[in-house]
């Protein structure tokens, strides 16, 4: 981070246009590829009813991508809009942490994933969408406002996957097993989400960001106290995960990029 970065976060003031756009599009990135792999539920769900819910919260994560990538293209100008952010960069270029990537798995992991980040999420949005005299800071207004509507979606989201990862993690032998197996695998991944990238170190403390290392301790104590009404065993401890913030992904983000984006690379400018 460079001294007027430095400057910019200790001073309360809008953080540089690269930074804000940055953090901006990470925000994006992790609802819309989280979003696309829950998609892959459609019409493969339990029963019809979680089916039609699994479907309504990737279109939530997307309509909240959406909001962030028309902001990030307002900021950025130049012709730019959510399609080109969407569609036509590569995997690189995306600053998703590496968890919304990993493939869907069973019905387990997929609630399981929903549910850390959906806490996260909740945690996030509800710092950002603070605009009011007395809170901690003054948000940026357009901001504020996607923070707002989405924490309403996001609301839904956490309470829905809690219930299911109580009811798997209470159920049966094999539901239990399976979602102690989908805590097994995932947990490693969880540490990226409170370890800032550069743009999120430059924005905290001003109209746009926060430090998302405040969220974990009332992120750990809600996952801590649904992981105990489940009978789940918490893996502390283990080495995490990192990278995708930055731009480094494991090779399934390509998969996902290629069928997502294959529309508009073959016809370009098209529109929907």
């Amino acid at each position: 981070m460079t001294n007027n970065e430095q400057s910019e976060e200790s001073s309360g003031l809008p953080p540089s246009k690269e930074l804000t756009e940055a953090y901006l599009l990470h925000l994006a990135d992790n609802a819309l590829i989280l979003g696309q792999r829950n998609a892959e539920w459609c019409g493969h769900g339990p029963v019809l009813e979680q089916d039609i819910a699994i479907t309504n919260i990737s279109l939530d994560l997307i309509g909240q991508a959406r909001n962030f990538y028309q902001y990030a293209a307002l900021l950025i100008g130049d012709g730019c809009d959510e399609d080109k952010l969407a569609y036509l960069r590569s995997e690189r270029e995306f600053k998703n942490c590496l968890l919304v990537e990993l493939p869907r798995g069973d019905w387990a992991q997929t609630i399981l994933r929903q549910f850390l980040f959906s806490a996260y999420q909740y945690l996030l949005y509800t710092e950002l969408q603070k605009t009011e005299p007395g809170q901690a800071r003054f948000r940026d207004e357009q901001l504020a406002a996607i923070a707002a509507k989405a924490l309403k979606e996001v609301s839904y989201h956490l309470r829905w996957s809690s219930e299911w990862v109580i009811r798997l993690g209470d159920g049966t032998e094999e539901s239990h097993t399976r979602i102690q197996n989908a805590v097994n695998e995932l947990w490693p991944y969880t540490g990226e989400l409170f370890n800032p990238a550069y743009y999120e170190k430059g924005t905290a403390g001003t109209s746009i960001g926060i430090d998302p290392s405040l969220l974990k301790k009332p992120w750990e104590e809600k996952v801590n106290n649904v992981f105990a009404e489940a009978a789940i065993v918490n893996p502390n401890g283990q080495w995490m995960q990192t990278g995708g913030k930055e731009g480094k992904h494991t090779e399934h983000l390509g998969y996902i990029l290629a069928e997502m984006q294959y529309m508009q690379r073959a016809y370009p400018d098209s529109k929907w």
